[in-house]
Formats: C-alpha cells, structure tokens, sequence
C-alpha cells in the first residue's frame, strides 16, 4: 500500500512539473518582426498550449518570470559538422590521414554530444548536421538525444555524405585504398546513388547529403533527382554541396531543397533557385575564420570574403529563400562552437541584410528547411516549447543574440538568467 501511494505521489509531481507559465514581457514572431508585450505562454507536457494576456495559470503550474526578456524561438545552424574537429593543418599535413582516420566513432559521437550540448544553452534548438561523422556517430547523438538520455538540440542528420569516386579527397594513390569510405559513400550513377540513399536512410539518416562538384565529374540533373525521387519518397530533404554555376544548375533542376555553400553562383543561378523554391544555406565564412583556417579554395582569405558578402547580398536582393548555416568544424582559440555561429553575424551585417531578415532566417526559415514546422519553431499553440529568451531586442540590435539567456526545449529548462 506503501508502495502504491509513493508511486501515485510521484505520479502527481510529474504531471504538475510538465505545467509550466512563461510570463514574456516581450514575445518575438520572426515571421513579420511584430513584438507582443505582456505575454502569457502556458505549457503542459512540453507543448504550448495557450498564449495571451491575463490567463489563468493551471494548478501547480512552475511559474517562469522574463517579463524583462525578450522571448523568440529558438535559433537553427542548418549546416553544421557537430562530430568533427580539425585544427589548421601543417604543410603537408593531411587531415584524413592524421585527424579523421585516427578518430572512432565512439568518440566522434561524444564531441558530437558534447558540441549539441553546448549549442543547445547558446540558443541553437534545433540542427541540420551534414556529414563527417565516421560511421554514423551522428545517429547515435541523435538517438541518445531522443531517448531523454541527455539534453540536446533536434537533431536531423545526414549519415555518410553520397559523392562521386573518392569523396572529397584527391589524388591519393591507389595503394592508399578506399579510406575515405569511413565517411563517404561512392555513387556514380542514378542506380548507385538510389542505393546509397536507401544505405543511409536503414543507417537512421534523417535528411540526405550530397556532393555534387567536389571533382570535375559533377553530378548531372539526373543524378541529383534520383536522389531526390529516393528521398522525398521517404520523406527527408535532399541538400547538396556546390559551390558554382553550372552543377549548381543541375541540382536546382534535379529538385534539391537546399544549396549548400554556392560561393560563386551568379545572379541568374540565384534567379533559378527562387523561382524552384530551393533554399541557400551559405555558410558564409567570417573573415577571422578564414584567416585562421585558409580561405576559399587557393583565394586570399580576404578576396574569398568579398565574394561570400557579394553572394549573400544579392541572394537577399533576390529573394532567395535562405537559411543559417555555420560549418564550423574547429575552434578559433578562446572560442567555442556557438561563439563561432555568431561571428556569422558580422557576415551578415556587412551584405546590409536587416536585422528582420537575419532573425526570420536564423529561426522559422531553419525549422522549414528541416521540416519541422509541423512540430515545432514558431512559439504557437500546439508546438514544442521550444523557447529563448534575450536581455534586449534583436531587432534593434541583431548581435543581442549572443547574450541568449535563457532556453527551454520540449518544455524543460536548460539555462536561466
């Protein structure tokens, strides 16, 4: 009998600790930049189930006072590589050889959690990561995650990343052997590409990625919508690395949701990509992290930034549909993973990108590209409580979202003020 009211007590502790009451003194919709003030944000069992002015709270509700915050949604890194970490190579130096093939992925998938984890307090609720994960460490976050095992951000990951015949090396020789399968899956033809699909897909791939011009083999429209077909049958995007015009064609025509990078793609590309719907997520590189860690190709660091500014600027002057992307994949010295995201910011001030834009673009437009409006990203009734909060307004001053203290994910508190 004992036994039996102990359990019921805890049973009602439970259900009272999943009643929560935000009080946001100002709430942010990214989607028209509008500020409600005096908001009151109710949640029961992690999801949002009424917000206004003057509600009555659920008995036992925990009370949450930010009536001196800011309160949005939380923030999405669309191109991200959480498992990986490679310092600036010496000369002669090879990273396969000396970083990512001396790695498990056992380890892999801890640095994998320990970078979520420290996303997750900077604001980031939600992550697209995009490959080199050894053998699928990426999953093994996103389960760990998932099964409440640890707090972390919604993970969709792509697995091993599908390209042409040696992935994104070169020039290894032939005694070397194919060492680049730790990370890679070959596929040179639509009937390769369909199985590499289905490959990631069993291994608990959530969104397929591919490599479409890391070679002078580029992918062709065809190879890119055998992908697609694959994929949007089972439900996950497709996101592909391009950097130029004339594959990028291709994988905007093969009906790929999301271009990756595009450095040097021209206004008319662009064009094409808004009238197709296909999303840039740019990664568009500071100029310090470039100096530190090399710039675009064989370009000086500093001509490589002229030309990630110009890109963005004209994506935004032509409306294309964009999301944040960051792809680091190593530490600057007295910096983090989440301090690196938001240098991002200063990339995106200097393209004139207003402050409106950035935010809508570095929250609901990530929750859209990683499909999952349906379940969460804006602060609606019925979506996760999935909730930041700022000491000051980012539409006056969009580098505040550094100062993010305060996060909530499926309606736990992560960090406070």
């Amino acid at each position: 009998m004992k036994n039996i009211l102990l359990l019921l007590l805890l049973s009602s502790a439970f259900s009272q600790a999943q009643k929560v009451v935000v009080r946001a003194g100002h709430l942010i919709n990214p989607a028209d930049a509008s500020v409600a003030a005096d908001q009151t944000i109710i949640i029961e069992g992690g999801k949002i189930t009424a917000i206004g002015t003057n509600l009555k709270a659920p008995e036992g509700a925990e009370r949450i006072d930010l009536a001196n915050e800011w309160v949005m949604p939380g923030l999405v890194d669309a191109h991200t590589h959480i498992t990986m970490n490679l310092p600036p190579a010496a000369p002669g130096e090879s990273y396969w050889e000396n970083h990512l093939l001396t790695e498990t992925t056992a380890f892999r998938a801890e640095r994998g959690l320990y970078n979520a984890q420290l996303l997750l307090k900077a604001g980031f609720t939600a992550l697209r990561d995009v490959g080199n994960n050894g053998n699928y460490a990426d999953t093994a976050v996103r389960q760990a995650i998932e099964k409440g095992w640890f707090d972390g951000p919604t993970i969709i990951n792509s697995g091993k990343i599908i390209g042409q015949f040696g992935g994104q090396s070169h020039d290894y020789s032939p005694e070397q052997g194919r060492f680049w399968d730790y990370e890679y899956i070959d596929a040179d033809t639509p009937q390769e590409i369909r199985k590499a699909v289905r490959e990631n897909i069993y291994y608990g791939a959530k969104v397929i990625k591919l490599v479409a011009d890391n070679s002078s083999f580029h992918y062709r429209e065809e190879d890119i919508r055998a992908a697609v077909d694959e994929a949007h049958r089972a439900g996950l995007a497709v996101a592909v690395h391009v950097t130029t015009d004339e594959p990028t064609r291709a994988v905007v025509l093969g009906g790929a949701d999301s271009v990756e990078h595009g450095y040097y793609l021209t206004p008319a590309v662009l064009e094409l990509m808004k009238q197709k719907g296909t999303y840039l997520v740019g990664t568009d590189f500071p100029l310090e992290h470039m100096l530190a860690f090399g710039g675009l190709a064989d370009l000086d660091p500093r001509k490589a930034a002229g030309i990630i500014v110009e890109r963005l600027r004209n994506a935004e002057k032509i409306g294309v549909k964009m999301a944040f992307g960051s792809d680091v994949v190593a530490e600057l010295p007295g910096e983090n993973r989440a301090d690196m995201c938001f240098d991002f910011l200063r990339v995106w001030k200097r393209a004139g990108i207003p402050n409106a834009d950035i935010l809508r673009d570095w929250t609901l437009n990530g929750f859209d590209l990683l499909r999952l409006t349906d379940q969460r990203g804006p602060v609606a009734i019925g979506k996760a409580a999935d909730l930041i909060a700022l000491p000051a307004n980012p539409l006056d001053d969009i580098e505040t979202l550094r100062k993010v203290n305060f996060v909530m994910k499926d309606g736990k508190v992560i960090r406070r003020p």
